[in-house]
């Protein structure tokens, strides 16, 4: 997986283990074959890996999958983690959240791809509990802000399921088109447009 710091070099890395260089692989061949054309035998070739590892770290397919897409919400929540532990107001957590979708996805388009094909597999697996607790982890920070900003009148009283519909649910359907190149700005740079329109849909004073 790739992470935030992408100026330290290749030599500056630790050796990657066995089963990272099969989740490496998987996004390789994702690449090249899609989610339903990628196979077990591409990838443990891909990573020049025996069948035995690649069972061992995985079980199946379906293990696999779920592994690469949870490792890949990881690494997208590390990415704005410290923007988003910053963050002081229930404005700034919002710009935080979509700032840091928005450059995860413009930095990371592959991988993008794959969690936007991957997501319904993974969330009807047996590592559907998992991502429900990533998840929770995921938003739990921004729910707690906006819990308080209800309770001060700053933001809107809405059913806590709407919440993230409607502050990523913008962002993500332009990352769609982004990815499918139906548009060609990248993400990252409409982030003011995407976080105006997010604080407009659950503050109680959306103008400044």
């Amino acid at each position: 997986m790739t992470d935030a710091s992408s100026s330290r070099t290749a030599s500056a890395q630790p050796p990657r283990s066995s089963r990272d260089k099969l989740l490496d692989s998987a996004i390789a061949c994702f690449d090249e074959h899609g989610l339903s054309g990628m196979t077990i035998e591409q990838i443990r070739r891909h990573a020049n890996s025996s069948v035995g590892s690649m069972y061992h770290h995985f079980g199946n397919r379906e293990g696999l999958i779920a592994a690469l897409f949870l490792q890949l919400l990881d690494d997208q929540m590390a990415w704005s983690r410290a923007e988003i532990d910053a963050a002081t107001t229930p404005r700034q957590t919002v710009r935080a959240l979509i700032h840091g979708y928005l450059d995860w996805v413009t930095h990371h388009p592959v991988e993008a791809r794959f969690m936007y094909a991957a997501r319904s597999e993974v969330a009807t697996s047996s590592s559907a509990g998992s991502l429900k607790e990533k998840n929770k982890q995921r938003f739990g920070p921004l729910l707690a802000v906006l819990k308080a900003g209800v309770e001060s009148g700053d933001i809107r009283s809405l059913p806590r399921e709407t919440f993230a519909s409607l502050l990523v649910g913008p962002s993500e359907n332009y990352c769609r088109a982004w990815l499918s190149d139906r548009v060609s700005g990248a993400p990252v740079d409409h982030t003011d447009v995407f976080v105006e329109a997010a604080w407009r849909a659950i503050s109680t004073s959306p103008i400044d």
